[in-house]
């Protein structure tokens, strides 16, 4: 079983670098970093978490700075999205993004994607929410043959570009692993497609035996091997995470609140104790 964080980083909460050093020397795996570009001062659009926006939303930093300064101050530590808003994003500049954290920390990238929620950020960056799934495959795809070809086009509805240079390529090989967040049919899709690993959000108590199987269907048809699930916003209970790692899951990412060391760091402890239950 592997173990990794996710964090909003703020200008508030302990810094990347010393983060990832806290939670390297604590035996976890890995350190993702949401995002959001903005937050829409007009936004009409509901946070699915309730009815109050986060305090940390339009205030963290930008994902790919806090995975490379995480990166170089760290030496096992994989470093990632969780989740990066690909749709809001050139798929050619971000291409290059990951590819250079990649190369920065010798090949410990994880590269967690979604759709997104926030109708009104999104339109800001010239995407339409209903395209926006088709938007966030063709530059994945576009993102892919950037880093496997020394010579790479993509002709797609939205992303489309002719032959073109672009370094540094990604240490990892082919690419760092693709993680797709979402649930149901329509995402297993998706991940069978276009992903390396599918990463959803945990519901409650749900149990997820019966979408794992299904996923991994549909895997088969596709002529790919079992596809490995991680789980964003793990639980903190011994038995809960014994019962999920039966189901089939293999990383849990347990969520931490933006703040600093006084109260990071006493959480971290208590997560380190947790997970050497299971190593």
């Amino acid at each position: 079983m592997k173990f990794g964080l996710a964090i909003f980083p703020t200008a508030d909460t302990l810094p990347p670098a010393n983060l990832g050093q806290e939670a390297e020397q604590r035996g976890f795996e890995s350190l993702l970093f949401p995002e959001h570009t903005h937050i829409p001062s007009e936004r009409k659009t509901p946070w699915p978490g309730g009815s109050d926006l986060p305090y940390e939303y339009p205030r963290n930093l930008d994902p790919f700075v806090a995975m490379a300064a995480a990166a170089t101050a760290t030496e096992k530590l994989k470093v990632g999205t969780g989740i990066c808003l690909a749709i809001q994003r050139d798929p050619i500049i971000m291409a290059k993004e990951l590819a250079s954290v990649d190369y920065i920390s010798g090949g410990r990238t994880l590269f967690g994607i979604g759709g997104g929620w926030n109708v009104e950020e999104m339109a800001n960056h010239g995407t339409e929410y209903g395209s926006r799934w088709k938007v966030l495959r063709e530059r994945v795809e576009a993102m892919k043959e950037i880093w496997t070809k020394d010579e790479a086009s993509y002709h797609g509805e939205h992303v489309n570009f002719d032959s073109i240079w672009c370094w540094p390529k990604p240490v990892q090989k082919p690419h760092p692993p693709v993680l797709v967040g979402g649930h149901g049919e329509r995402t297993h899709q998706r991940v069978v497609r276009y992903g390396d690993e599918w990463m959803p959000l945990r519901r409650g108590d749900t149990s997820y035996a019966d979408e794992i199987k299904k996923l991994n269907e549909l895997a088969a048809k596709a002529g790919r091997d079992p596809i490995p699930a991680t789980m964003f916003f793990a639980p903190t209970d011994e038995a809960e995470l014994e019962k999920y790692r039966e189901e089939g899951f293999h990383r849990f990412i347990f969520y931490l609140e933006p703040k600093g060391a006084d109260e990071l760091l006493p959480k971290l402890d208590d997560l380190a104790d947790l997970i050497r239950k299971f190593n």
